[in-house]
C-alpha cells in the first residue's frame, strides 16, 4: 500500500516529520516544544481517533504558550479562548467534532477574525478549516485501536504553505 502524497501548498511539498510518543506526558511535552515554533496567525489542525491525545497535546501547547486557564476538551462549547499571561498570542482551542456544516459553521465562530492575532488549534478540522488560510500545520495522531492499553502514538507533522516550507519540524523529535 502506497503512502498518501504529502499536502502541497503554494511553496511546494511540505516538510513532514514522524514522532513516536509513548506516554501522555510525552504528548504534553511535544505540545510544549511545538509551542516554541508557533506564532500569532498559525493554524494547527489535529486529527486522530478518539482518545489519541489531541487534547493532551493541546494542554502542552497551552503550557508552552503560557496561556491562562486549564486546557480541556471544548466539545460542548465548541471553542474556548485562552488569553496569554505574557506577551505571547492567545490560544483558541476548537473542537469541530460536532460541526457538520464545514466552513459555513466554522465561519460562525469568527475564527478568521482571531487567526491573525492568535494560535488556533482545531481538533477534527479536516474538511472544515483548510480554507481559513493557505498555511497550516497538520498533526495526525495514530494509536492502536481495539482492546489495548498501549500508550504508543505515532504523530505525523506536516506543514502546508509558505509559512511551513522552510520550518525544521525535526527539532520536535529531539
Amino acid at each position: 500500500m502506497e503512502a498518501p502524497a504529502a499536502p502541497q501548498g503554494p511553496a511546494g511539498p511540505a516538510p513532514a516529520v514522524e514522532i513516536t510518543v509513548t506516554s501522555p506526558e510525552q504528548m504534553r511535552e511535544l505540545g510544549r516544544r511545538l509551542a516554541k515554533l508557533l506564532r500569532a496567525g498559525d493554524l494547527v489542525m489535529l486529527s486522530g481517533e478518539l482518545g489519541a491525545g489531541k487534547t493532551t497535546l493541546t494542554r502542552g501547547l497551552g503550557e508552552g504558550l503560557g496561556v491562562r486557564g486549564a486546557v480541556t476538551s471544548p466539545t460542548f462549547v465548541i471553542a474556548r479562548v485562552h488569553p496569554s499571561l505574557g506577551d505571547g498570542p492567545p490560544l483558541v482551542h476548537v473542537d469541530a467534532y460536532r460541526l457538520s456544516g464545514g466552513l459555513d459553521e466554522m465561519e460562525d465562530l469568527d475564527l478568521d477574525v482571531s487567526l491573525s492575532d492568535s494560535v488556533i488549534v482545531v481538533e477534527w478540522g479536516e474538511g472544515k478549516v483548510e480554507e481559513l488560510t493557505e498555511d497550516r500545520l497538520q498533526l495526525l495522531i495514530h494509536r492502536a485501536v481495539g482492546d489495548t492499553t498501549d500508550e504508543v502514538r505515532q504523530v505525523t507533522l506536516t506543514g502546508v504553505g509558505e509559512r511551513w516550507a522552510a520550518a525544521d519540524l525535526s527539532v520536535l523529535a529531539a
